[in-house]
């Protein structure tokens, strides 16, 4: 059977070791590298705790490390600084990129589907990777068709660089082609402290929690006549991501242009 062969970048976050922890165990799945800026030159699996694999960590990323590993897969758990370089560098080995890493913008999307365009290859790039998350913005964005007035509020980590999150804008923008842009509340009300509303996506508020202790949350809350209604989701562990992760390396392995949004690999 022939294996997805699989380079992990940003290898000793929380989310790559969780990552190499699990395609390790997969028979259709090979890691044939891995790097991060930290413990360069260590095996990976002495890093996580486990037997020697035979695979060093190294530091840069670029298309000869790729090239000579005949990698088929990079997936990428660095973070905003580094994931439009490590894509670019990725669609040039003519490898696809799969990006957990969220804070890509507008142009460099548009960039990275350029590039797979001209070099007929493919970029995957997931907001999220729990399917609970997937579902919930699917729920949403179903909701949006009856309830007009919405507020996004999303919970993570202290150490999280972007806000919002990655989440809540994908949510936000499958709310938005259900109901137009509107000004929610009264169109006189004024914020006694800047940002007090939170930021402003299509009439959309969007509210972002940084504090020690979350890991990844998000609520929707819908408001109309008389009622309301809450979707949440929460990430307890970052196990919750595996599925989803497996499900987009192997649906990811051969598709051409920009996919944005686990969504479209599910059945």
């Amino acid at each position: 059977m022939e294996r997805i062969r699989v380079f992990v970048t940003g290898a000793c976050g929380k989310m790559g070791s969780e990552t190499i922890r699990t395609l390790l165990s997969q028979s259709d799945i090979e890691i044939v590298g891995a790097s991060d800026i930290r413990n360069q030159g260590e095996d990976i699996g002495k890093i996580l705790g486990m037997n020697e694999t035979g695979i060093k960590l190294q530091g840069s990323l670029d298309e000869q490390i790729l090239e000579a590993a005949k990698t088929d897969i990079l997936v990428d758990f660095t973070n905003p600084l580094s994931v439009f370089a490590n894509a670019k560098t990725a669609l040039r080995a003519n490898v696809v990129p799969v990006i957990g890493a969220t804070g890509l913008d507008e142009q460099e999307l548009a960039e990275l589907e350029d590039m797979a365009v001209k070099q007929n290859g493919g970029v995957f790039i997931a907001p999220n990777f729990a399917l609970g998350a997937i579902l919930m913005m699917k729920f949403a964005q179903e909701t949006a068709k009856y309830f007009k007035h919405v507020d996004i509020i999303e919970y993570h980590h202290d150490q999280k660089l972007d806000a919002p999150s990655g989440t809540a804008l994908r949510t936000a923008e499958k709310i938005s082609q259900e109901r137009p842009p509107m000004i929610q509340g009264d169109p006189n009300e004024y914020e006694k402290i800047p940002g007090s509303r939170g930021g402003d996506f299509q009439g959309i508020h969007i509210h972002s929690v940084r504090l020690p202790g979350l890991i990844a949350h998000q609520e929707v809350l819908f408001g109309g006549s008389g009622q309301t209604l809450t979707i949440r989701h929460d990430a307890y562990t970052r196990e919750t991501y595996m599925p989803g992760i497996l499900l987009a390396i192997r649906k990811s392995y051969k598709i051409k242009g920009l996919v944005v949004g686990l969504e479209n690999f599910l059945d």
